[in-house]
């Protein structure tokens, strides 16, 4: 498809050089004509150099259309054509001789800009010159025109050098266009993708994590309640209220898609243990947090970290079974390493992202890859293991 688009931008493009050409062949033609008939009108010589010239003509005009292997029969039958023409014009034979021999070498500069294939027509046509002048005229002539020769014949191969270096060079832009036109069409879908990609870790780290530590959160004042314990079911419920409300702010952010431009700075150890103080106070599970930040993290580290770390907390309390979790944090070695432990039932880490409904970790191995890090799951039934680590950028 692509060569066939090369192809027809190249007819375009050539097509105009081909009517200044045409043009130029039909004054010699009528040169010829008009020489033969002062001198030595010819009738049926005529037509036949008509009919020959038509031909010169018509291959000329179609000469795009032949390939590399017809190259030379080509060349030589439009040479034997122009030796024919000017043998059946003796009285007007300069004009076909100067006028269409210059237009064949510019021609094979056209068809290839292989310097060999342009030195044979260039050389066919010294000496079809030669042969055809010396035939129908003496020596003094020959030398007479040859200077009108020369100069036809530099002045034609300067134009067409420089016509289809033009050529080339608007089809290669065309062409870069062409390319860029289909490279942008593919950076707008894979734009889209990525769009929609972030859309759902958004989505799910705020409304479905939210939803699912209210979830739990009700069920825990529902079991209180249920016990009579009124006290610690409010004490619950207000938390639900709280988290119910962070969870709306969140949700708003992310659909106005103004996080990272509008978000304060935040403390990243504050927000780590303000997420660890919410997770404990909804499940009841005892965490152990080590927390050894020394830099400032920047803002795309601190905000995919943060979600990271709420993710393994929302699993560990939807599927893990555990009461302890063990939360790891330090920045050594110009790399950031966030270690999520627990000691529950453990899942098979082969099934990541090939259940429908549970995305969690798929969305986890995402972030990860976005701040071009590396994650390590160790899962048994003694427990789980989350190790993520991330080259260390510094905040601005």
């Amino acid at each position: 498809m692509k060569e066939k688009k090369d192809g027809l931008l190249l007819v375009n493009e050539l097509f105009e050089s081909r009517v200044p050409v045409l043009i130029w062949v039909s004054i010699v033609y009528v040169a010829a004509i008009l020489m033969q008939f002062i001198k030595d009108p010819q009738i049926l010589t005529s037509i036949a150099f008509t009919g020959l010239f038509t031909i010169h003509v018509l291959m000329h005009w179609n000469f795009y259309r032949i390939s590399n292997k017809q190259f030379w029969l080509h060349f030589a039958v439009q040479g034997i054509l122009i030796y024919l023409c000017a043998i059946l014009m003796p009285r007007g034979y300069q004009a076909v001789l100067i006028g269409l021999l210059p237009v064949l070498v510019a021609q094979s500069l056209a068809f290839s800009y292989r310097i060999r294939n342009v030195v044979f027509v260039s050389i066919i046509s010294m000496v079809l010159f030669f042969d055809a002048s010396l035939t129908l005229s003496d020596t003094d002539e020959v030398i007479f025109i040859l200077p009108f020769f020369a100069l036809m014949l530099v002045v034609v191969v300067a134009y067409a050098l420089l016509f289809f270096q033009q050529v080339q060079e608007r089809l290669r832009i065309q062409t870069f266009l062409r390319d860029l036109k289909e490279a942008h069409m593919k950076v707008e879908e894979l734009t889209l993708s990525n769009e929609r990609q972030r859309m759902a870790r958004d989505l799910h780290d705020t409304l479905a994590q939210g939803v699912a530590g209210l979830i739990m959160q009700l069920e825990a004042a529902d079991a209180y309640l249920t016990q009579g314990r009124t006290e610690r079911a409010q004490e619950i419920t207000r938390l639900s209220m709280k988290q119910a409300r962070k969870t709306l702010a969140e949700a708003r952010l992310a659909i106005d898609n103004l996080r990272l431009r509008s978000a304060p700075e935040l403390n990243f150890r504050e927000a780590v243990e303000t997420e660890v103080q919410h997770f404990t106070d909804a499940t009841g599970i005892v965490t152990v947090t080590q927390l050894e930040l020394t830099k400032r993290l920047s803002r795309m580290l601190m905000e995919h970290s943060l979600h990271m770390v709420k993710e393994c907390l929302t699993n560990i309390a939807r599927h893990a079974q555990a009461d302890k979790v063990w939360i790891t944090l330090s920045d050594r070695e110009e790399r950031l390493l966030l270690e999520i432990r627990d000691n529950g039932v453990g899942f098979s880490a082969s099934t990541i992202g090939k259940e429908p409904g549970h995305y969690g970790l798929l969305g986890l191995q995402e972030r990860v890859r976005l701040i071009g890090g590396t994650m390590k799951v160790d899962s048994s039934p003694a427990g789980t293991s989350i190790t993520i680590e991330a080259a260390f950028t510094e905040g601005e």
